[in-house]
Formats: C-alpha cells, structure tokens, sequence
C-alpha cells in the first residue's frame, strides 16, 4: 500500500495538499495514490478491516506506516562517489559515537589558530586574560552543543546539518539567512586554514621557497611581500584544493583520518614536551639587548665581544649594530649603551615564570618585544636606528582582538550533526559525541593557557613568528622530541582541514539551494550526474579566494567568527523558542537542556560578535537582514512548523486577549474595514475596484477582511468556497491588499453577508467598518441582492459603512491625479467618518495632489458666517488643512417635478411589490384597495384625517416613521393633479434629495472625489425601494461618490 510512499514529497497531506507545491523532506506518511481499486480490495481481504475500508482510502493502516517509518531514510549520497553509493545501496548506518562524532568534532576543533597563535595569545593576554577568553568561548560552544542536541535528538536530522536544524525550528526565512551565514563561515574558514598552510610553509619550513624576497626589507616592505607571497601561494594551493574536491571527495574522506592522526599526535608530542621541562629544558636562548629581544638571524654569538687567543675581538652582533669590526668603530646608541644578555627561551614548568606571565602585555603595532623586568638604557631624543634586528610586534594587539582570532579555534562542534546519517544512533551519538569533544578540547585549551604561561619565556610566547628563537615555531619549540613534529603535523592537519572546508561548503550550499527558499541560488542546487556540487563548489573557491586576497590570518579569523557565531546564537535561539512555546512536536530524548541555558548561549554569542568586532558583526547582521527579507519577499513560502510560526501565534494570542480589555481610545481609531464582495458564476470578483479603495484606504494599516457568500450548503459547495477564497486572495495580492479572507456558505445572499458582518474577525480584532458596492441592479425586480439589510445590520451593530457608487470609476492604485478636489459635504455630525476618509484618502499616491473642500449647509435660521467660522477653528485644532464653503438652503415651494418624481417613485414600488406577490396575497390586496376606497377623504387631503386611524395600505407605504403623518398642507389648484402621492414625508424627502442634487451638482460637479452623508435607513422594512430611489435622485449625476455612514462613536479628535 505504501510501496511508493518516498517517491511523493508533497508534504504529510499527500497529493492534494495546501502546500507550496516545492518538494520537501519525503514523510513516511504519506500515502500512495496510485493503488487501483481491485490493489486496495485485495490488501483488505483477510484484514477484517472491511469497516475502515472509507478511512484507508486516505490513510494508511498502522502497521504499514510502522513499516515505514521503520526504513525510513532521506539520507544524500553526500560525499559518497557514484560507483560507491551503488555498490552500497541498502547498508545500514555503521559509525558509532567515537569514530561517528567524537573524533570528526575533535579533528574540526583542533586547528590552525592552536598551532600559529595560541602562544602568541597567552604572551599578549596574559594567563588570566587569556584563560578567560577560551574560558568564554568554550562556554559559548558547550552551551550550543546543549542546544543543539536537544534540537538534533527532536527526531530525524537529514542533510543539510546545523542549517536543516535552524530552518526546521525557525522557519526558511531564518533558516535561509543563517544558512547563507554559516555557509560563508565554513568557506572563510576554507581559506583561513589555507593561509595558515602557507605561513607554516614559508615561515618555517621553506623560507627560500618566497618568490617576493623578504630579506633586507623592514617595515611596510617587508610586510607587503609576506601578504603577496601568502596571496600567490594561497590561490596556488586553493586551486589544487578545489580540484581535489572536484575529482574525487573520496580522497579526501581517506585521508580524513591521518590528518586526525597529525593533530593528535602534535598534542601529544606539546604534552610530552611540558613533561621534559620539568626534567630537562631545552635550550633555546633567547638574546637581549637592553631589555630589547634581537631577531637571531644575522648572528652566531650573542655577546658584543669575546675573548679568543688572548684578544678581545668583536662579533658580528657588533658589525650588525656598527659600522666597522673594530673596538674603536662608532656604535649605534643604544648597542653602546646597553649589555647584551642571553635568557634561556624554554626554562621549564617548574622555573616560576608562570608569575611573570600572569598579566597581559599589549602592544602597539612596530614596538620593540621587551623583557620585562630588566632595564635599559634609551636617550628618548635619539631617533631609533636598525629597527630591523629587533623583534618587533607586526600589528596592534587588544583584548576583542584576541577574542576574535581565537574564537575559529572553537568551532567546528557540529561535525557531528552533520553526519547524523550515517550513525547507529544518531539520538544517542550527538549529544555524547558533542558534548564530549567539546570537554575535551576545551580541557586541552585550558591547560595549554596555564602550560604555555608556565613554561615559556614571556619575550618568545609574544614573539609571533619566532623570530628570536632561530625561526622556529613557538610551540614546536615546548614539542618533543622535535620542532618538526609541531610544524609538519600542524601543516598537513591545516591542509586536511581546507579540503574538509572545500568540501562541506558547497554541499551546505547545495543543501540551501534544493530548498528553494532563495531563488537566485537555485543554480548551484545542480551538481554532476552523482550529485556532486559543481557549480557550488566554484562560487565556494570564488568567494575563498576573496579571503586569500586579503592575506592575513589575523584579519580573516574574525570574519568566520561573525558568521559561525551568528550560527550558533540561533542554534540557542531556536532551543528556547521551542522550549517557552512548549510546542507539542517538541519531544527530544536530550533532557539536560533548558531554555535559561540556551537564552544565556545566545546572549554570549551575541556579545562575543561586537567584543570580537564591532564593525564585522554589524556587517555580518546586514547581510543575514538583507538575506531575511530578501526570502519573505522573493522566496518560496515553506511551511515547516517553524517556531517564528508558535511564537507568532503566542504573541497574537497575548494581543487580541489586551485588545479584549476595552475599545480603543479616539486617538487610536482606524477604520478596520470588512470589505463584502460579490462574486460571478465562475466565482470571480465582479468588482475589483472596490480592493484599490481598500488599499487607497488602508496603505497596508489596520484589519482588512475581504468577505463574500456562496449560494448553497456547506457539503455540497466547498469546492465552490475554496476556488472563491482563491480568487479572493489572488485579488487582494494584485491589488497589494493585506489581510484575510473569508468565505461563507449560506442557503441565500442575504444571510450569507449577514453572516459576514456578525462573525468577521476574532475576539477585540473585528471591523468596524463595512465596506460595499452600490448596488447597481437594485431596480430590477430579479435583483435578490441584500441591498437594504447591510444598511440596517451596521447601524444596529454601530459600524460605520461606506458605499462607494460608480466603483468602476474609481481609480486603480497605479493612477495618479496631479490635481483636483476631494469634496466632502457634511450635512449631519456622524463622529468625524467624513473628515478621517479624507485624510486618509491623502496618505496615499494617488490622491496625494488633491485638495480637500469641506462644504456644509446653512439653514433658513442658521448664521452662515459663524459657522464658516467655527469649522475653521474646528479644522484647525483637527489639523486637517482644507478648504471651508457654508452653503445656503432657503425654503422653497415643492416643485410639480418634485410631485412626478415621487409618484413615480411610489407607483413603481407598488408594481414591484405586485410581482412578488403569491395569488393569496394578490386577493388580500386587492380587498385593501376596496376598503381604501370606500373610506371618505377629503377632496382637498390625499391622507387619512387628522386623529383617524390608518388604512392597511397607508400602513405598507409607511417608509420613514411607524406612524402616518395625519397632517397635510391642502392641495392648491396646481399640486391637485399631484394628490394621488400618499405620504407627503416622501414628497418632502424627494425635494430635499432633489435640492441638496442641485447644490452638489454646482459646486463638486468637477471634483475627482464626493463624499456625502448616507441618510439613515428606513425604521421599518415597507418601502425600502423608496430609499434607493432617494439616494439615487441625491446622488444623481455625480461620477464618484462616496456615500458615509458613521458608527455611533468618535473617531477623531482635537486632543494629542
């Protein structure tokens, strides 16, 4: 049933799931789909499963998933060679803890900086200083090691290692970041190792091998030779390298093992040289001029003069400091007026030099390595000569900076994660592996600190390049039985340790490409027909290069720091998140862990960044930001169950549950807009304008619900609701609008928006204001569109509610008006919706250039002056900037115009209610009309006399009030034509609607924008079309007009 089950990487809901249709991580439990029905009935047979039968066409029987998980393996052919993964195809992970974790840890930790510039450290920090430098980064990679064994025993950790683990709990925009980070890091370290490699090489094992000549320069020559001798030499050896990666891996996995072997054996031989000091010392002097240490080279005797045949003659000490052999020559200054002395470079362990070394000695760069403690003889007025024979300190030392170059000697600790797949037990081997090396290497730092401080001469710890002790290699000095185990043995665990660099790198970028969650990497995702990463690989050795153009492993080393302690600090990251969120999937067999640890991992590598540099670990944040957005823009949308995604819901938990305590204050209020769509018969929106207002609206601020209803029952029309929904959501990304979807199924339109209205949004998170179209098929009598009950539903609900009429007109959010009025005509107070809508209208390009005119209208006994007045005062304490017009309504005769368009009006919705009527009701109606006309009027009153009750059919075409209007002013000779209108509050409403038409017509005619008070609905449900009609005769003419009304509340003030 499941035979095909790791062939299909659609994620755990199988084919038809709501993913983002990329390949995943292949899941044992998904299920085939390719089983015929006869396959299915027949793996039933004999089960006695046959009631499940419905449930196991989706779902797989337990012992088959069981089966499944059983031999489930996503493992990469990794570094293995085509023939080889053929020829091994099937075998069981074999390595155990030791050889699986223990030792790769071992053989990445351990590395150039021991070798090159651990003595230099101690010899510049101090023993305390320097002891608490590898103290702190020892802790910093102890307590990830804590973190990331909780993360890599929370199930099954697949290729990709430290970046499977951080995009899995963080998510890809994270992931994504880190990895490109920790990628970087690892091909940096690439060509740190590189450089190292090649001062081992040219330093102390083949000095003549130098193509530009270092001899007889000083100074910045010199130091300029050595970086361009490091950069040739380095793309040398980094081209050999990368082709070595290039035409088999393999040769670098077989040779894994003696470049292990190497570092061990260094270690040993530096712990059985400590052992010989106490015994033995060796001798390595060291000679002194003054309190000043002198480059060996150049000189065989150090003293000024010796006694031989009864003579005194001079040395070539003294020839290199005068200018000529004999006792009478002219000397240098400070030759002639210091001793020369000789001091023993290695006095041993037991010699209480480690008193001596205790406190740090920094220096600036170019000053002379003095012995501290003996003093010297120095006019400060005479300028320094034959600066060249002294040793001197070739670059500024400070305490970041030790951090910084010491800090790549602790990385390395997820050697083991990474070959997670090729473990016994994987769960068992990373933590004990991990944790172990870490202890380890960490115990060797610490007592190489105090060895080194205990054993060494302070002058030789400081002397970078061993330029006092005959060129040797400062700790291959301590080493036994030769120097040359130290420098052989450290110059070929460098080399192993580039080509380990060389080779991960590009799978780890190979990793991050297959991902696809940053698309411009997707080429190096490709790779030879085996599965090697070429094309990584080349941009690996590209961007390595870059490090051997700068040259200096002093300056490289804090560069990979930056990275791979951004790596680890979200490796902590991540194991908190995970442990506060208390998310159920986080269940790892690693239980000596917790969230304070992790916290505390995370604060020390964020501290050791800035301490290390300031500069670096800034640049370093900028490249993973632009990274992170770069993906949450461009890149793929994963869903991995990340906590960014729990703490995301935890936080918006926590603030809907604030937003709970009480409505927001005035100040705070923004229209958070349910916008109610309609759809067509293929379920597309037939009005796309409306979103462009919402944008225009919102600028992406606040709470949008983009609403609409599907005609019919959940069962039977989820289809229909999901391809809606879609629809939805692709509208709302064109038109950039941000925020959510809603689709509700319900028997009728009408119940489906009301629906909408009352459920919208999620506990103090709701809209407060509904956005709708107005309804341009509202006379046509199949119209079945809820077109009055929106009206009624917002009012009861005090929302506010804009209907926008002639949406089509309206612009799109790529138009932009160079200039024009917004006009708003404000007749009633309705909490200040049509001063907001204005503003906010501005905030957004298109409407940007237009001007605001505020117009409001002056009654018969109203003082137009002093209102203009006032509402400059009013807008200027609102801050809003507009121009301000009372206009003038006198009284006047209702016009015969004004009678016609109400009797249409009202003969018109007599025939409408006609052609709904059942033949029941048509009867009834036809008995009303009698009994209507066989009650006595006046000739001169169309309306039922003052005090008399009214008529059935009055009652139905009561439309603005419960009650009849009993008085009526009496028909003159002209308006009797008219009389048969039955309510005269229609009259007067239409000759308002008509006036107020007349007065915007002649002052907003040409503005790009209307805004107008919605009048209130009708109180009772008779007559709806009449207030259709009256905003339509109101609205007439206009090309865009928004229609406002308010929600019963203020939502703008004049207070800060």
């Amino acid at each position: 049933m499941l035979n095909n089950m790791t062939d299909t990487e659609e994620g755990e809901g199988g084919p038809n799931s709501q993913g983002d249709g990329n390949p995943k991580e292949s899941s044992p439990f998904i299920n085939s789909s390719s089983a015929s029905d006869v396959e299915k009935s027949q793996q039933y047979d004999g089960k006695n499963m046959a009631l499940f039968e419905e449930e196991m066409d989706n779902s797989p029987m337990v012992s088959s998933i069981l089966s499944s998980l059983a031999n489930y393996s996503n493992l990469p052919q990794g570094s293995k060679e085509h023939e080889e993964a053929e020829n091994e195809e099937g075998a069981a992970p074999s390595l155990g803890t030791l050889m699986g974790v223990y030792l790769p840890c071992i053989q990445n930790i351990f590395g150039v900086i021991l070798f090159l510039r651990m003595t230099w450290m101690v010899g510049i920090g101090g023993v305390f200083g320097s002891f608490f430098i590898v103290f702190m980064c020892c802790s910093t990679t102890m307590l990830t090691a804590i973190s990331m064994s909780a993360i890599a025993t929370n199930g099954v950790v697949p290729a990709g290692g430290s970046y499977y683990m951080i995009s899995r709990s963080l998510g890809p925009e994270f992931g994504g970041a880190v990895g490109i980070c920790f990628y970087l890091g690892t091909t940096f370290a690439g060509a740190m190792y590189i450089l190292g490699a090649i001062e081992l090489l040219l330093v102390y094992i083949l000095p003549q091998a130098a193509i530009f000549k270092m001899e007889g320069l000083e100074g910045a020559e010199m130091e300029a030779a050595m970086l361009n001798n490091m950069r040739v030499y380095g793309t040398i050896v980094l081209s050999f390298m990368a082709t070595v990666v290039f035409v088999g891996v393999k040769y670098v996995n077989k040779l894994a093992l003696v470049f292990l072997a190497c570092v061990i054996l260094s270690i040993l031989a530096v712990y059985a040289g400590v052992i010989k000091t106490a015994i033995e010392p060796p001798v390595f002097p060291v000679c002194i001029l003054g309190n000043r240490t002198l480059i060996s080279k150049g000189f065989d005797v150090c003293a000024k003069v010796i006694e031989q045949d009864n003579g005194t003659i001079t040395t070539k000490l003294w020839r290199i400091f005068c200018d000529s052999e004999f006792l009478n020559a002219t000397c240098d200054e400070y030759f002639a007026n210091n001793n020369v002395s000789e001091i023993q470079g290695i006095p041993g362990v037991t010699s209480g030099i480690l008193a001596e070394n205790l406190f740090g000695y920094y220096l600036e760069k170019g000053d002379f390595l003095e012995k501290r403690g003996l003093s010297a003889v120095q006019d400060q007025e005479v300028p320094i000569t034959n600066s060249n024979r002294y040793v001197l300190a070739d670059i500024t030392s400070f305490f970041t900076l030790l951090v910084g170059i010491y800090f790549p000697s602790v990385t390395g600790i997820m050697a083991g994660s990474n070959r997670s797949g090729d473990l016994r037990n994987a769960q068992r081997s990373i933590p004990i592996g991990t944790i172990a090396a870490i202890t380890t290497t960490s115990t060797v730092y610490m007592s190489a600190v105090v060895l080194f401080g205990a054993c060494i001469e302070g002058v030789v710890l400081r002397d970078k390049f061993g330029e006092g002790v005959n060129g040797n290699l400062v700790i291959g000095t301590l080493a036994w039985p030769s120097p040359w185990v130290i420098v052989i043995g450290s110059f070929f665990s460098t080399c192993g340790a580039g080509l380990q660099s060389l080779t991960g790198a590009p799978r780890l970028l190979q990793a991050i490409s297959r991902d696809s969650v940053i698309p411009f990497l997707k080429v190096f995702g490709q790779g030879k027909a085996n599965g090697e990463p070429t094309w990584a690989l080349l941009l690996t050795a590209s961007i390595c290069e870059i490090g051997i153009i700068i040259a200096s492993l002093d300056a490289v080393a804090p560069i990979l720091s930056m990275f791979f302690l951004m790596c680890y600090m979200f490796v902590n990251l991540a194991c908190a998140l995970q442990t506060l969120l208390r998310t159920p999937n986080w269940r790892p067999r690693f239980k000596f862990y917790h969230w304070a640890l992790s916290f505390l991992g995370m604060s020390l590598c964020l501290s050791l960044m800035f301490i290390c540099s300031w500069y670096y670990a800034i640049v370093a944040m900028v490249i993973a930001t632009c990274i992170y957005k770069y993906i949450e823009f461009a890149g793929a949308e994963k869903e991995w169950g990340d906590g960014i995604r729990g703490i995301s819901l935890s936080a918006a938990r926590y603030a809907l549950m604030r937003l709970e305590e009480g409505p927001p204050h005035t100040k705070n209020w923004r229209p958070q807009i349910l916008v109610l769509l309609s759809m067509d018969a293929e379920q597309n929106v037939e009005q796309p304008r409306l979103l462009s207002l919402t944008n225009q609206l919102k600028a992406g601020k606040g709470l949008t619900i983009v609403g609409t209803s599907v005609v019919g029952t959940f069962l039977n029309n989820h289809a229909e609701a999901q391809k809606a929904e879609q629809s939805l959501r692709k509208l709302m990304e064109t038109e950039k609008v941000k925020g959510f979807s809603q689709v509700v199924i319900s028997s009728n339109l009408r119940d489906g928006t009301s629906h909408l209205i009352q459920v919208g949004g999620l506990g103090g998170l709701k809209h407060n204001t509904v956005l709708v179209s107005w309804p341009r098929t509202w006379k046509q009598p199949e119209d079945n569109l809820p077109k009055y009950e929106v009206v009624r539903e917002t009012t009861a609900a005090n929302m506010a509610l804009l209907v926008p009429k002639n949406i089509a007109a309206y612009p799109s959010n790529g138009e932009r008006f160079t200039e024009g009025h917004i006009d708003v005509w404000w007749i009633v107070h309705d909490g200040g919706m049509l001063m907001l809508l204005p503003f906010l209208l501005r905030q957004h390009k298109v409407w940007r250039k237009c001007k605001m005119r505020i117009f409001t209208v002056a009654q018969m006994d109203d003082n137009s002056i002093q209102m203009k007045k006032d509402l400059i005062t009013f807008l200027y304490h609102l801050r809003i900037d507009a121009e301000v017009e009372v206009v003038e309504m006198h009284d006047s005769d209702i016009s015969a115009y004004t009678y016609e368009k109400t009797l249409v009006m009202e003969q018109r919705s007599q025939i409408l209610k006609q052609m709904h009527l059942t033949k029941n009701e048509m009867e009834r109606e036809v008995q009303l009309i009698q009994n209507k006309n066989a009650t006595p009027t006046s000739p001169t009153s169309p309306t039922t006399p003052a005090g008399g009750a009214a008529t059935p059919g009055q009652e139905m075409q009561m439309t603005w009030t419960d009650k009849a209007e009993n008085q009526a002013a009496a028909c003159n000779h002209y308006q009797r034509l008219f009389c048969p209108v039955r309510n005269q509050s229609n009259v007067r409403r239409m000759h308002t609607a008509l006036r107020l038409n007349e007065v915007i017509m002649k002052k907003s005619k040409e503005a790009k924008l209307v805004l107008l008070n919605m009048p209130g609905p009708p109180k009772n449900r008779m007559g709806e079309d009449n207030y259709m009609e009256f905003l339509e005769v109101l609205t007439e003419g206009l090309n865009r007009v928004l229609l406002v009304r308010g929600g019963g509340r203020e939502v703008i003030t004049i207070y800060s």
